[in-house]
């Protein structure tokens, strides 16, 4: 999300298209005026037109907010709204005990209805809905369109989407860069000779002439000295990795799987990144571990700290002796690079992008689904392990969602990973306690806070198992079979603090039960966090009396509420 300059006469809305009168009659009749749709293939770019028009027109709005559609975190990005427009989202307390106690439900549309309200006021922002992923939400299934502020007020909306057509609009579908166009992207300001321009033209035809090729071919020529018909040749001659493709959504989508000589031109990338500086250099590592972040910018510092932590794998074979003469033009140092040598590398060839947000950076989609499956799921790892290295994050709460996704399985996400028992412990009192405390409180995303929080109790509960079941086996076995394969195995303080952490979140459910008025789910979560302290802690420590006075709270809470 960015700010826009100071605001000016506002100006009717225009959609630049020769069927203007047809789209905005169309609109007109479903929905009213100041909302457009522009839908295109991945890679085309969407979100440059966007940011253009954001650019090129921001004086004519007090405020530009962006938005990332991407199904999972999009009612998030929404709610973030609410602090660029000075509305309070929070949940708020209701007297217990007097009238009727608002369920989560209602919690939740309160706080969206409050940033809605605030942009149907006759004040003209831009709100921008970059890569809206699917009609509905996903989390409860209702359309993205309640998000929204009713269309006919100062606000406009423009919306960018694979989809091919969204909320019945029909969208402006974005074509392809015309041959004289995607030539000038690829080759700048150079002058080639003809038989250079047939080979450019070979590969813009590979590419299906899609925008995101053609910038890194063009970033190519202009940062080595090789001519465009050496690089077609080494495309066609760089093996082709073979990978089960997964989306980062849920389910698969065409679409986000590269194409082949796309992912050739990836593949010349990184070996002359690694090239340069070494099999697994920093910034191929980066690339690597920056699909498994969340879709927004993502601090350099963070994603170099994932980086470190991937471990180097087998590069293969990269044709060395073909590609050290197109990188010559790179430091061939193979000292590590540092962060931001690094990150000037992944800019200057058009992998990332720079943020306006201050040393932070941003992946194409497809670079992300391509790196993850090029990297493997050790990336997974090393990024949440960086996750839970950090201190809270609460201006990035897309990449403690993107682990929590990772590590509890939510829906039919489609990557899980399995942390060891210290891991988990770590990740649920740095990530989950305080991201499902933050987003029940300042965003009244109930629901989802309860289910994190459930889905961890589940977690923590199967961690318990398996230590228990692990000593057992081993205690089971003659002496001389050797000393146990982990400190887990036989750690009994692991266990406890297993166990406790548990209790700790048991709590933490029942106390937002109480705020829900949902007293006997609340009164049985106490009831089990009471009998975990009681067992190890003991009858009078204090923890225990602290659960105690919540089961008694909700005791006096039931009889005067009887009926719920």
């Amino acid at each position: 999300m960015q700010r826009a300059g100071p605001h000016k006469q506002h100006q009717p809305f225009r959609m630049r298209n020769g069927a203007r009168n047809r789209r905005k009659r169309s609109m007109k009749i479903l929905y009213g005026k100041g909302v457009a749709c522009v839908s295109g293939e991945s890679g085309i770019g969407k979100t440059e037109l966007l940011l253009e028009y954001a650019y090129r027109f921001s004086q004519r709005y007090k405020m530009v907010l962006w938005i990332g559609g991407e199904a999972r975190y999009i009612r998030q990005n929404y709610l973030n709204l609410s602090q660029f427009l000075e509305v309070d989202a929070g949940f708020e307390n209701q007297s217990i005990g007097k009238g009727r106690t608002q369920s989560f439900e209602e919690h939740e549309e309160d706080s969206i209805s409050r940033v809605r309200k605030e942009l149907m006021r006759d004040i003209p922002f831009l709100v921008v809905i970059d890569n809206l992923e699917r009609e509905s939400d996903w989390w409860d299934k209702k359309l993205i369109m309640d998000l929204l502020p009713r269309f006919g007020g100062e606000t406009h909306i423009i919306i960018s989407t694979r989809l091919p057509r969204v909320m019945n609009l029909e969208p402006l579908k974005l074509s392809y860069l015309s041959g004289i166009e995607a030539m000038s992207l690829m080759r700048g300001i150079k002058d080639y000779p003809i038989e250079e321009i047939d080979a450019l033209r070979t590969i813009e035809e590979k590419l299906g002439r899609l925008t995101l090729g053609l910038g890194i071919v063009g970033a190519i020529l202009s940062e080595l000295p090789i001519n465009p018909f050496r690089l077609l040749d080494t495309l066609n001659r760089m093996p082709l990795r073979e990978f089960a493709w997964i989306t980062l959504s849920s389910g698969e989508d065409p679409t986000l799987r590269p194409q082949p000589f796309l992912m050739r031109l990836l593949e010349v990338c990184f070996s002359i990144f690694d090239h340069a500086e070494g099999p697994g250099c920093l910034a191929t590592r980066m690339v690597q571990v920056g699909g498994w972040f969340g879709p927004g910018v993502i601090p350099i510092s963070l994603l170099a700290s994932a980086a470190y932590k991937h471990a180097r794998k087998d590069q293969g074979f990269y044709f060395w002796s073909m590609l050290r003469a197109i990188s010559c033009g790179l430091t061939a140092s193979h000292s590590r690079k540092s962060e931001v040598e690094a990150f000037s590398m992944l800019s200057r060839f058009g992998l990332a992008k720079v943020s306006n947000q201050e040393d932070s950076i941003y992946f194409h989609e497809m670079i992300r689904v391509y790196a993850l499956h090029r990297g493997g799921i050790t990336g997974a790892h090393a990024m949440v392990q960086s996750v839970c290295n950090q201190p809270f994050m609460f201006q990035h709460t897309d990449h403690l969602w993107a682990a929590c996704f990772l590590v509890f399985k939510f829906g039919t996400v489609p990557w899980t990973i399995e942390l060891k028992v210290p891991k988990l412990v770590l990740l649920v009192k740095r990530v989950v306690l305080p991201l499902a405390l933050h987003m029940f409180i300042r965003f009244s995303r109930c629901n989802a806070a309860l289910e994190l929080l459930r889905a961890c109790t589940d977690a923590l509960a199967a961690a318990e198992d398996s230590l228990v079941s692990r000593v057992g086996k081993w205690l089971d076995k003659p002496y001389c079979w050797g000393s146990p394969k982990s400190d887990a195995q036989l750690n009994p303080y692991l266990w406890q603090e297993t166990v406790l952490l548990r209790a700790t979140v048991l709590e933490a459910r029942s106390k937002l039960m109480i705020r829900g008025g949902q007293y006997d789910i609340a009164e049985d979560l106490i009831k089990k966090t009471l009998n975990i302290r009681i067992s190890i802690c003991g009858e009078h420590h204090p923890d225990t009396e602290s659960a105690r006075e919540i089961q008694n709270k909700i005791t006096r809470l039931l009889t005067s509420n009887p009926v719920i």
